[in-house]
């Protein structure tokens, strides 16, 4: 038989707990409006680190969302902390509203995690692939082509989570992290990859086809 699970990240329990506790303590003192208050952020909180299950397309050559949330940026570009030739760059900003488990965006077995600290710009704007704290993960798609999944904070986030080491080999769609409170991630692909989706688009993690790799 299949066990189920909670459909809630585990990096949420404690956070969910301790407000849980708090709205608990205030209730048995009395405290109507801060309960209140209490019960809204436990909500929030709770709804912030849910984790549905997803269904991941088998599309050749097909590159998934690794988050979900909107398009804004799609184009071609150069970043030497990541890659030497030119790329195509899509980016996905994440709202307090949206899921923020991020998932693998293809097949294939995990080169390097780099974690490097920063400052915490609007997610959104355009210092924050610069100066913001990120996690980059480069993943090896076979054929000598690599991908890259940077994970980057944003005004409220303030703690990455990224489970992969290098020498993992993952699979389309699997969760492998997610950031706190707010933030973006941005995809690079091989230069010749082909997107199918244009900014302003809403995707969702683990389903939505973001290009074909190239």
């Amino acid at each position: 038989m299949r066990k189920e699970r909670i459909p809630v990240a585990r990096e949420g329990f404690p956070f969910i707990g301790y407000a849980a506790f708090l709205t608990l303590v205030s209730a048995l003192l009395g405290w109507q409006l801060i309960s209140l208050l209490l019960v809204l952020a436990t909500t929030f909180i709770l709804m912030f680190f849910r984790d549905p299950e997803r269904h991941t397309p088998d599309i050749d050559r097909g590159v998934i969302a690794p988050a979900d949330g909107k398009v804004i940026m799609v184009e071609q570009t150069i970043d030497e902390r990541f890659c030497s030739d030119e790329v195509l760059k899509i980016s996905i900003f994440m709202n307090v509203f949206n899921i923020h488990v991020n998932r693998i965006p293809l097949a294939g077995k995990i080169r390097r995690v780099t974690h490097m600290p920063g400052t915490f710009f609007a997610a959104d704007s355009e210092k924050a692939h610069l100066h913001n704290e990120y996690c980059a993960v480069a993943l090896d798609a076979g054929d000598d082509r690599t991908i890259t999944v940077v994970q980057i904070a944003g005004l409220v986030a303030r703690r990455i989570v990224c489970r992969l080491q290098a020498g993992d080999d993952v699979t389309a769609g699997e969760r492998f992290g997610l950031i706190r409170f707010g933030s973006r991630v941005d995809l690079y692909l091989p230069r010749e990859s082909h997107a199918v989706v244009k900014v302003g688009d809403k995707v969702t993690a683990g389903e939505s086809l973001l290009a074909y790799l190239g």
